[in-house]
């Protein structure tokens, strides 16, 4: 199960780079767990910080400029091998929204999979959130499932998003795949009787 998610309004961590990749997301020397927790520490590991351990200061999660539930990423978000880690990685890290204007379909599906919530927007779209939030490091964004919305909070400015119908309510109700079938139970009980 994860955090339900309706609506959320928050501040942004800009990653104005494209092709982020999944080895980038969390390096492979951290996927030796099993369990979804702990994977916050080492998201964007070698990023993040230095041969030496020592975080690198101009690295974003490292600026305290920037806070917030969304992390906006350039074009091809999430290319690379298909590991489930990254969404674990970001979800533990504390960002529910990830924007770009593409995203890998394999990290897309293993994002909805795992409570993390992608948005698609146009190259437009993604170049004036990145500026709203140079303009303004604390700008607020909202992102509205049920209408499947993008809003920058200052300006009004909107997108819609698409999302699979099935995800949409698995998201709207906290419930991963499994947690989705338990839910059913009854019905499925229902319909064996049949």
């Amino acid at each position: 199960m994860y955090d339900k998610f309706t609506k959320l309004t928050s501040s942004a961590a800009p990653l104005p780079i494209e092709n982020v990749d999944t080895d980038q997301i969390i390096p492979a020397r951290f996927l030796k767990a099993v369990e979804r927790k702990g994977f916050g520490d080492n998201l964007f590991r070698d990023w993040r910080y230095d041969a030496q351990n020592r975080p690198v200061a101009d690295f974003v999660l490292n600026n305290p400029r920037y806070s917030g539930q969304i992390l906006v990423g350039g074009k091809n978000f999430g290319s690379g091998s298909s590991r489930e880690h990254a969404a674990w990685a970001l979800y533990d890290y504390g960002f529910r929204v990830v924007v770009s204007s593409f995203f890998a379909d394999i990290f897309k599906g293993n994002a909805l999979n795992n409570g993390l919530l992608p948005v698609v927007v146009s190259p437009a779209f993604l170049h004036r959130i990145f500026a709203e939030i140079d303009r303004n490091p604390d700008a607020k964004f909202t992102v509205d499932l049920e209408n499947q919305t993008f809003t920058v909070d200052s300006t009004g400015e909107s997108e819609t998003f698409d999302i699979n119908p099935y995800k949409k309510h698995c998201l709207q109700n906290g419930l991963d795949d499994i947690d989705y079938l338990v839910a059913m139970r009854d019905d499925i009980s229902a319909f064996e009787q049949q």
